[in-house]
């Protein structure tokens, strides 16, 4: 556990992990302006509760687990806010997948992926997107690594079911090959 943050360390984890943040917020919240809103509060969070992070472990697990959880809440309060009638108005900008992915083909997995379960979308962001391995991305999300395995295949069925994307993969690769890794590519290579 550490005591504090120096300014200089502040500024030094806000440089380096903005943008990773900002895109697994991006994705997850398919808005520009709630992720900005999302990766402002997580290096809030971080700053104020620095004092609890463990440095004998990696940051980047436990800053993905503030924005999930963070996004959790926003989503949570929003469900409440439809029940009583009170929803503010939402931005009218562009997709996320518009705004952080440029190929077309990412473009179409990452429309397909926002159109998954909020369960099965944080898994295949945090362990294609973010890089963590399952059992990181379980870690983050409070869940058995076997219930995260199973959101991820679950996901990536879903996935694999796309019509359009499904055309779109297969006409960019060999007629003769195997497909059953073509979805977990194009997400590896979206996420670059």
């Amino acid at each position: 556990m550490n005591e504090s943050i120096s300014r200089e360390q502040a500024q030094q984890l806000f440089e380096e992990h903005f943008d990773y943040i900002f895109r697994i917020a991006l994705v997850m919240t398919r808005s520009r302006v709630l992720a900005d809103d999302m990766t402002q509060e997580v290096f809030i969070r971080l700053f104020r509760k620095y004092h609890l992070y463990q440095t004998d472990k990696p940051i980047r697990p436990w800053l993905a687990r503030i924005a999930v959880n963070l996004i959790r809440g926003y989503y949570r309060k929003r469900k409440w806010q439809v029940l009583l009638g009170r929803l503010p108005e939402q931005d009218a900008e562009h997709p996320a997948d518009h705004a952080v992915l440029q190929k077309e083909s990412s473009r179409m997995l990452w429309t397909a992926v926002s159109q998954l379960s909020l369960k099965q979308r944080e898994v295949i962001v945090l362990h294609y997107y973010a890089g963590l391995s399952l059992v990181e991305a379980a870690e983050v999300l409070h869940i058995a690594p076997g219930t995260c395995k199973s959101r991820l295949h679950a996901g990536l069925c879903k996935l694999r079911k796309c019509h359009k994307l499904r055309e779109f993969i297969m006409d960019e690769e060999e007629p003769d090959k195997n497909q059953s890794g073509s979805i977990e590519r194009v997400i590896k290579e979206g996420r670059s």
